[in-house]
């Protein structure tokens, strides 16, 4: 009985290599930008960013304008909290 050796070589396994698309989260409309109730002003997850005058909140946490106006971010040092608001 004779073998006879592999004429190629096995090819070298895979991991790590599945990844999941990107959810295009974000500002959506920056700072001074003007906004008609309705618009999207920010996708994200968790309550990042909070909700001032004139935004509200989806059940996703996306923030969205509630009248029309322009877009207003702001920081609240003693609460340590980021803002966005329609003026």
């Amino acid at each position: 009985l004779q073998l006879r050796p592999a004429s190629k070589k096995t090819g070298g396994g895979t991991r790590n290599t599945k990844d999941s698309a990107g959810k295009r989260l974000g500002v959506k409309k920056p700072g001074g930008a003007p906004v008609i109730s309705g618009n999207i002003i920010l996708r994200q997850r968790g309550l990042k960013v909070h909700p001032s005058y004139g935004v509200g909140v989806g059940r996703d946490h996306t923030l969205f304008a509630t009248r029309a106006g322009t877009v207003k971010f702001f920081y609240d040092l003693p609460r340590r909290r980021a803002f966005v608001a329609v003026d």
